[in-house]
């Protein structure tokens, strides 16, 4: 059977082999969060503090599940959180999130932080974070299959891969096979 994906991104049909439900493209998912930074948000140095910037990365992440997976959905790990630059006081901060792979119930979601000058407009890339997300069945509070992810450009293609191997790592790490 050949994949529904195999003419689209090379190397992406064989990870969808025998999917049969009806996927969904990568911008069906992609959420976008902006909040100017308030005093009462930063630490004494008036910088915005890095578990606030955790909370509306969580945020933002999980409107990117609920919209590939149309259904709640649960944070059920943080894999990766980099904070590279700071966000100041009277900046404004934009988070980007998009699923970068679906597997069975389980989404990996990509967030990318950047704060912006509101008076020269320049964005500086702060945070960047990977998160897995799964969705939940609203009536037995079970975990349920979610739509499998198409993949189309070359840099979805890049994400997508990236996220089998980091999930072979956490599932190693999380169940003690290395």
């Amino acid at each position: 059977m050949k994949s529904r994906n195999s003419g689209r991104v090379k190397g992406v049909g064989e990870a969808l082999q025998g999917q049969t439900r009806r996927g969904k493209p990568v911008s069906a998912s992609c959420s976008e969060m902006t909040e100017m930074v308030l005093p009462s948000e930063t630490n004494p140095l008036g910088k915005l503090l890095g578990g606030h910037i955790m909370h509306l990365v969580d945020i933002v992440a999980a409107m990117a599940a609920h919209r590939h997976s149309n259904s709640l959905v649960m944070t059920v790990s943080v894999d990766y959180l980099d904070f590279r630059n700071s966000v100041s006081v009277g900046e404004i901060v934009i988070l980007n999130s998009q699923v970068n792979r679906a597997f069975h119930t389980s989404m990996e979601i990509g967030v990318e932080v950047f704060s912006e000058n509101y008076l020269t407009g320049k964005r500086t890339h702060t945070t960047s974070a990977y998160l897995t997300f799964v969705a939940i069945d609203e009536h037995t509070g079970a975990p349920k299959e979610v739509p499998p992810l198409i993949v189309k450009t070359a840099a979805e293609r890049r994400r997508f891969l990236g996220a089998g191997a980091r999930r072979k790592i956490r599932l190693a790490n999380r169940y003690g096979k290395r």
